[in-house]
């Protein structure tokens, strides 16, 4: 197991993550989805020990932290951790100080395939570009463990379907998986084995991708089909001025369905019930 997190807390003001558990093995993608504030990034720093936890354990390729786990894993946060002033010609030298396994080759190989400047100040490039130096650099020092935040925001959909390419071939490798948190969701249906979904710093469901796709599913109905629904199948439910959308999972489902109207459920589908749906109280 590349990433295990057991009832993990973290104590801010106004907000908690709240006893979370998570594993991440190896061969893996899992993706993080959740509302901006639900914990995501907080969980993450957690992992990466740059956020102290109040409670729960966190390990990582079956031990607890140790500053030599930076060699194997590769990070890239929503936040640029780059100085603007420095072009990737600087960034190469400063990553060859800082992993032993840096291949400049490879980091240059990276930037000819993205068509990124070499002599350009990072400042004077644009945010898709600062992004993809970010992944090179992420990519560059052989990791095992990839830990990404929003880690194809600000990329177009022809660089973005690249990018996921090289996720997939990234953990080919039987002992690689990558963590990604994300808000562009569609990312996720195309090479996620697993779904972690969090909201209000709790974990709402974790699950196979293959499964969420089988059993969730959105209905739409009017108010009358609504009001002789049984309603112990719904999950969440959302009014809106002429009908109803409710969200079902299907294993708990005696009667057909087929009757209602409903399309392909998205993640955002899934999400968007979970996080401004209503809990049904009949």
């Amino acid at each position: 197991m590349n990433i295990e997190v057991d009832n993990l807390t973290k104590n801010f003001d106004e907000f908690k993550l709240d006893n979370v558990s998570i594993k991440v093995p190896k061969g893996q993608i899992v993706g993080l989805i959740g509302e901006n504030g639900a914990g995501k990034t907080t969980l993450l720093k957690c992992i990466l020990n740059v956020m102290h936890k109040d409670a729960g354990t966190i390990k990582l390729f079956d031990a607890e932290y140790q500053d030599t786990f930076k060699e194997n894993i590769g990070v890239v946060f929503d936040n640029s951790f780059m100085n603007e002033t420095f072009d990737v010609r600087d960034i190469n030298l400063i990553m060859q100080r800082v992993y032993h396994n840096w291949d400049s080759a490879l980091f240059f190989r990276y930037m000819k395939d993205y068509k990124i400047p070499l002599k350009k100040e990072i400042r004077k490039l644009s945010s898709g570009m600062k992004k993809k130096i970010e992944i090179a650099t992420a990519l560059a020092h052989h990791p095992k463990l990839l830990i990404l935040d929003e880690p194809t925001s600000g990329l177009d959909p022809i660089i973005r379907s690249e990018v996921l390419d090289m996720f997939q071939n990234f953990v080919t490798e039987s002992d690689h998986s990558i963590l990604l948190s994300t808000h562009i969701t569609s990312d996720l249906e195309h090479i996620a084995d697993r779904v972690i979904f969090i909201s209000d710093g709790k974990i709402i469901f974790d699950e196979p991708l293959k499964q969420i796709k089988e059993e969730y599913i959105v209905l739409e109905m009017t108010k009358e089909e609504y009001a002789k629904f049984n309603k112990k199948h719904i999950i969440r439910y959302k009014e809106n001025r002429l009908d109803y959308l409710v969200l079902i999972n299907k294993k708990n489902m005696q009667t057909s369905y087929d009757k209602y109207i409903h399309n392909i459920t998205t993640l955002d589908d899934i999400m968007l019930l979970y996080i401004r749906g209503a809990i049904c109280e009949d």
